[in-house]
């Protein structure tokens, strides 16, 4: 039964939660991620058709749909997070999407109807080896996209200074964009589009030298960003780099990560060693884990879940789910049945190192129903114990 008395959920996951960082769960964490797309392309959800551009380009707009959007799934999506009016205020942050890091760097903003946004690489066709040096590697901190960024979160700032509230609760804190990473291999996918897999075998230099611009690009942002915002670093860092999946993991070896690596030494300090990876990339976490020293991985689907957990161990933080496919078209049933079977069939919540969450990314449309029914699986067959 999904409790509607928010106190009272709200200390039972704060005792759970402390439980699980603790090393002594007694039940599986659910979480959710949800973008702005799960509302913007949801019409019951947008009825005024907001659309990413305006989202995007209208400072007062994107705040304005960050409250509302957050007020609303405070109040309708069951998951292991305080819920209800935020004792604090809202958080809201400058939000490009996964395109930031292109478009700092020069790429091309589109806006294409009913889609997240884009970049157009700028490093495409035969030649675009040869324009290299024609992007902003010393000056993108200066760039359109930069400047955006900055006037967006600027405005943020203001009306948290001006004590604006939303449903009675003010604005808690304002978050800018460029304080991560979505991967030098993914950015270099964003820069020069699909040519850069057939460079790997025509120009592997010309690959090297992409990735190590991107990558000391990415130190210098992070580095700047976080004096500017008055960021303190850590504990540990968060990763991503969904492209390599289009990878063979010989090429990980060789082209990925030794800029991961780059990273890590650069802007991280000691604690967890995150890495979100969507898509088919589970065949190269061994190889991440060893190189790197992966503590925890994010994953998308596909996801063989008895795979991951005996080939990585007990010690391995996983965090995984039922596709966003099942959750957005199945049924209630459906739903119920595959939970119970990654919670109790696949051995993955063995060491207790296990978040149970959608694979990945809430889609636009599913409905509350399935989120309650998966949240409901996910208490049910996710007990090791009891506090």
């Amino acid at each position: 039964m999904i409790t509607r008395d928010f106190a009272a959920h709200n200390a039972e996951i704060k005792e759970m939660w402390e439980a699980y960082w603790a090393g002594h769960p007694y039940r599986v964490p659910v979480t959710l991620g949800i973008s702005q797309r799960f509302y913007l392309l949801n019409p019951a959800l947008n009825p005024d058709r907001i659309s990413f551009q305006d989202y995007t380009l209208n400072p007062k707009v994107m705040l304005s749909c960050q409250l509302r959007n957050a007020h609303w799934a405070a109040f309708h999506l069951a998951m292991d997070a305080p819920r209800g009016l935020p004792e604090e205020g809202w958080s809201v942050n400058v939000d490009f999407q996964n395109y930031y890091e292109a478009a700092f760097l020069g790429a091309e903003v589109i806006f294409r109807e009913g889609q997240v946004p884009d970049t157009i690489p700028p490093l495409r066709g035969e030649d675009g080896p040869r324009r290299i040096d024609a992007l902003p590697w010393d000056d993108f901190m200066n760039g359109e996209w930069m400047e955006r960024n900055f006037r967006t979160w600027r405005y943020f700032q203001d009306q948290m200074q001006a004590g604006r509230e939303f449903a009675g609760r003010p604005i808690a804190s304002a978050g800018l964009s460029g304080l991560g990473t979505d991967g030098p291999w993914t950015v270099a996918t964003n820069l020069r589009g699909v040519e850069l897999y057939s460079d790997l075998y025509e120009r592997p230099e010309f690959v090297h030298d992409l990735l190590d611009r991107i990558t000391d690009a990415t130190i210098r942002r992070v580095r700047v960003l976080r004096r500017i915002a008055n960021q303190k670093p850590g504990p540990g860092y968060s990763y991503a780099d969904d492209s390599i999946q289009l990878l063979s993991t010989r090429h990980v070896q060789e082209f990925v990560i030794p800029y991961h690596r780059r990273l890590i030494e650069a802007l991280e300090t000691p604690g967890e060693r995150r890495i979100h990876l969507c898509g088919d990339a589970t065949r190269h976490f061994p190889l991440l884990k060893k190189e790197l020293r992966i503590t925890s991985f994010d994953t998308g689907f596909p996801v063989d879940f008895r795979w991951l957990r005996e080939t990585l161990g007990d010690d391995v933080e996983i965090l995984g789910g039922p596709s966003i496919m099942l959750l957005q078209h199945g049924n209630a049933a459906e739903i119920r049945a595959r939970t119970r079977e990654i919670l109790t069939e696949t051995g993955i919540t063995r060491g207790g190192r296990f978040i149970i969450r959608e694979g990945n990314n809430l889609a636009p449309g599913t409905s509350e129903e399935n989120v309650d029914a998966f949240y409901a699986a996910a208490r049910e067959f996710g007990r090791l114990g009891e506090a």
